[in-house]
């Protein structure tokens, strides 16, 4: 039994290697998806090499230059107290990108294993879990962020917590649903004639299994999670200046968007980029995990 067990991991094993190669392969080949990639790689290097890349320091203020124009020696203009929108936007893609990274990632681990819990035992284990995912579900939720935030009050760190606590019901809805479907599997009978542990099978058999899928709910987390932090910053609440957040940018200019549409066109247009290509790359990296799931 042992050994049928062991044979049963490697065949898993090999299975999964197999999967990822095909999916790869069929990722490279969807072009819709490599454009996505590509931008997404552009923005995420641009932020990194910011201060290489910027022409100003996103702090510094030119008092001559208050509410310039897009010109020569500011590409995208300036903002009301003279800083250069252009320099602000490459750092905030640090902000920005990191914390819907961050979001994203923490709330599909805490999702994860709790929908593992959930889908595993079941029973009252299973009711309790899905009902309170259900109470939160019922939320919307940008209240629930917006409630959030304001009980942890403002800052970037409080702002992170608060958007991955709103985004784990998702992620645990999707693992609870996948394991059911695995926990009746021949390798989870087999890991268990040969007195696996509960977690070991838990999250060393089943979880390794269900990555696939979880990995393209991640994947989207992210431009979701971009998307609330700026509506967040929108209205005041969230990452607050100082500091560079495409959120907080159109949050500082809309009072001026009629004179100097320049302040909010650029951060606008760099969520919208930034979404759109998460988007594109997790729709074929979807399609490449999971050819049923192609329109």
């Amino acid at each position: 039994m042992k050994a049928m067990a062991v044979r049963s991991a490697a065949a898993d094993r090999q299975k999964s290697d197999s999967m990822w190669t095909i999916a790869g392969r069929s990722l490279l080949r969807n072009k819709t998806a490599m454009f996505g990639m590509i931008v997404l790689l552009i923005l995420i290097l641009s932020a990194v090499f910011a201060p290489l890349i910027a022409p100003y320091d996103y702090q510094a203020m030119d008092p001559t230059a208050i509410n310039a124009a897009p010109s020569a020696a500011h590409p995208f203009g300036t903002d009301s107290i003279g800083r250069d929108i252009l320099s602000r936007l490459l750092y905030g893609g640090r902000y920005s990108l990191f914390m819907g990274l961050v979001c994203s990632l923490s709330s599909s681990v805490l999702g994860a294993i709790i929908g593992c819990i959930a889908g595993y035992f079941g029973g009252k284990t299973d009711n309790l879990i899905m009902r309170l995912c259900d109470v939160i579900q019922a939320i919307p939720g940008i209240l629930i962020a917006i409630v959030l935030c304001t009980a942890f009050g403002d800052g970037y760190l409080n702002t992170i917590l608060a958007m991955t606590i709103g985004g784990i019901t998702p992620t645990i809805r999707m693992a609870r649903s996948l394991i059911l479907s695995e926990r009746t599997q021949e390798y989870v009978e087999a890991a268990k004639s040969i007195n696996c542990s509960t977690a070991r099978i838990m999250f060393r058999h089943i979880l390794i299994n269900i990555i696939p899928m979880l990995l393209v709910g991640f994947t989207m987390g992210i431009g979701s999670i971009i998307m609330l932090a700026a509506q967040l910053s929108f209205i005041g609440l969230g990452i607050k200046p100082p500091l560079p957040e495409w959120g907080a940018m159109l949050s500082a200019g809309r009072s001026t968007f009629r004179n100097y549409p320049w302040q909010i066109i650029f951060p606008g247009i760099l969520i919208f980029l930034t979404v759109l290509s998460i988007n594109l790359f997790g729709d074929g990296l979807r399609d490449a995990i999971d050819p049923k799931m192609k329109r």
